[in-house]
C-alpha cells in the first residue's frame, strides 16, 4: 500500500511536471530590420526613393542657381535702380527664397510619403512570413532581435526566408 501512494504521487508529480513543461511557451527570434533590408523589393524600393530623392535635389539645385544669378545680377545692378526698384527687388528674391524652403519641406514631405507606401506591403510581407513560420513551428512568441540583449531561443531568419522564397 505503502509503494501504491508512492507511485501514485510520483505519477502525479511526473504528469504536473510534464504539463507544466508543455505550459511554457516557446519563443524565438528574429532580426525583422535585417530580413526587410535582404528582400529583393526592399533594394527596388531603396532605388525609387533615391531616383526620386535626385530628381527633387536637381531641381532644388537649379533653383538655387537660378536665385543666385538673380541675387548677383540685382547686385551689379543696385547702383543704377531706384531705392524703390531695389527694394521691390529684395522682396522678389525673399519670396523666391520662402518658396524654395516650402519646395524644399514638401519635398522632404513627398519622399517620406513615398517611403512608406513603397515599404509598407514589404513589412506586411515579412510579418506574414514570420507569423506563417512561427505557427508552422509552433513559436508562441516571436521577439525582434534587434532588442534583444541575450538570445537563446530560436533564430527565424532562415526558415522565413525561405518561407519568403529567398
Amino acid at each position: 500500500m505503502k509503494h501504491l501512494k508512492t507511485l501514485l504521487f510520483a505519477a502525479v508529480l511526473f504528469i504536473g511536471a510534464t504539463s507544466f513543461t508543455s505550459a511554457q511557451s516557446k519563443v524565438a527570434h528574429i532580426n525583422k530590420q535585417e530580413l526587410i533590408k535582404s528582400m529583393p523589393a526592399y533594394a527596388q524600393a531603396q532605388i525609387e526613393i533615391e531616383k526620386m530623392s535626385k530628381t527633387y535635389e536637381t531641381e532644388i539645385q537649379g533653383s538655387l542657381k537660378e536665385l543666385d544669378k538673380k541675387l548677383k545680377q540685382y547686385d551689379a545692378e543696385a547702383a543704377a535702380q531706384t531705392q524703390e526698384e531695389n527694394q521691390r527687388r529684395m522682396e522678389e528674391v525673399e519670396g523666391i527664397k520662402q518658396s524654395l524652403t516650402q519646395f524644399q519641406q514638401q519635398a522632404q514631405k513627398d519622399l517620406q510619403e513615398k517611403e512608406f507606401n513603397l515599404l509598407k506591403p514589404i513589412v506586411e510581407k515579412a510579418d506574414a512570413a514570420i507569423k506563417a513560420v512561427a505557427k508552422t513551428q509552433g513559436y508562441q512568441y516571436v521577439v525582434d532581435a534587434a532588442m534583444l540583449i541575450v538570445a537563446d531561443g530560436k533564430d527565424l531568419m532562415l526558415d522565413v526566408k525561405t518561407q519568403l522564397g529567398m
